[in-house]
């Protein structure tokens, strides 16, 4: 008997899926990815839009062919299996909801579909109504609901059903900033509280950071980088991957030494040293220098470096402020901590700029 194996639960393996434009033309919209899932994990394929993300999560669910490459579950092979027969549900954006069931009635839908008795139904039914906050409203329409509650029937819908993997199409993109992130708590609680794997589909950073056990970077069809969030925002393997994860500064530097374990650069006729990476660099190159906007801070106190305030913007918790360097811009973030005093600068006016060096990473221009 087959021993099996929870952190090889969901196996992507060379998936790859070719489209055609209607010309005769092929585009490739997923190119040859490879990807392990674990039991309980969840897992939030991330990137901009058109990098191939919600083109995977369909495969995964059987909604689209792969081209190439397979998809295994639990060490059995999906690849025709029909999307019903997996058993892998999907919330969408637009909810789906039927429009003339009551609540009661849309959450037990894919039960009476299985044709399972009216008690078992009613029980089901109750605990998930009870388990997502929709006591009480089970005998409402869609229409009498507000955002929030209809992507909860959604997520209920697709619980009731006890899946092996629930799946995710940015069922968040509809609902207001603070809706948002009330609803994402509640389906992150949901889905530890019941064990089920979770793959996710989101463009928005914040979701699959506060959410996630592990980010799939996407680009161009490809996974860019794979970890937890710590790992992708803290240590991105690429300028793109700094970019979209983090809103990276990116400053142009040359190398002036190579050493063992770091590399010297220069800016602004300043040299300091920056953590080596994987990627070969040579003296006299021209690099790129990323850091994140909160590792960078400005002053009127005389430091190594100099700019000009361009503009500032008060967001509460934060201010952002957006500063000419070296003939481009870079953010700096303050926060506004209880008790201390936002600083003003005027617009125009010469500032220092400061870095947390040990944040700066090297790439490749």
């Amino acid at each position: 008997m087959e021993q099996k194996n929870d952190n090889e639960y969901l196996v992507l393996k060379d998936l790859t899926k070719i489209f055609s434009d209607g010309r005769g033309n092929e585009v490739t919209a997923v190119d040859n990815i490879s990807l392990t899932i674990k039991k309980g994990d969840f897992v939030t394929l991330l990137g901009p839009s058109g990098c191939g993300k919600t083109t995977t999560l369909r495969m995964v669910a059987g909604f689209e062919l792969q081209t190439y490459g397979d998809i295994t579950l639990d060490n059995k092979l999906i690849n025709n299996v029909a999307p019903f027969d997996r058993n892998m549900p999907m919330v969408f954006q637009s909810y789906a909801l039927f429009p003339h069931l009551t609540i009661f009635e849309n959450i037990a839908y894919g039960l009476k579909i299985r044709k399972l008795s009216k008690e078992v139904i009613k029980n089901d039914v109750a605990m998930v109504s009870q388990m997502v906050n929709l006591v009480g409203l089970e005998n409402r329409y869609p229409g009498e609901l507000s955002g929030g509650q209809q992507q909860r029937v959604a997520l209920a819908r697709a619980l009731v059903l006890k899946p092996e993997i629930i799946l995710f199409d940015e069922p968040l993109s509809n609902l207001d900033a603070k809706l948002r992130i009330q609803t994402r708590t509640e389906i992150k609680r949901v889905q530890q509280m019941m064990g089920i794997t979770a793959l996710y589909v989101t463009h928005d950073q914040s979701e699959a950071l506060s959410m996630s056990d592990q980010i799939v970077i996407m680009n161009r069809g490809e996974i860019a980088q794979v970890g937890s969030p710590e790992e992708i925002y803290n240590n991105p393997n690429s300028s793109f991957v700094a970019d979209f994860i983090g809103n990276a500064n990116f400053i142009d530097a040359k190398v002036s030494e190579i050493g063992s374990k770091s590399i010297t650069v220069t800016v602004q006729g300043n040299s300091f040293e920056v953590k080596k990476t994987d990627e070969e660099f040579s003296e006299g190159e021209e690099v790129a220098l990323a850091i994140k906007p909160e590792a960078v801070d400005i002053s009127l106190e005389p430091t190594g470096f100099t700019g000009k305030l361009d503009v500032s913007s008060f967001l509460g918790s934060i201010t952002e402020y957006k500063i000419e360097f070296e003939n481009s811009f870079i953010i700096a973030i303050h926060s506004n901590t209880a008790g201390q005093t936002v600083k003003h600068f005027k617009m125009g006016e010469e500032v220092y700029v400061d870095f947390k060096k040990e944040f700066f990473r090297i790439y490749k221009k």
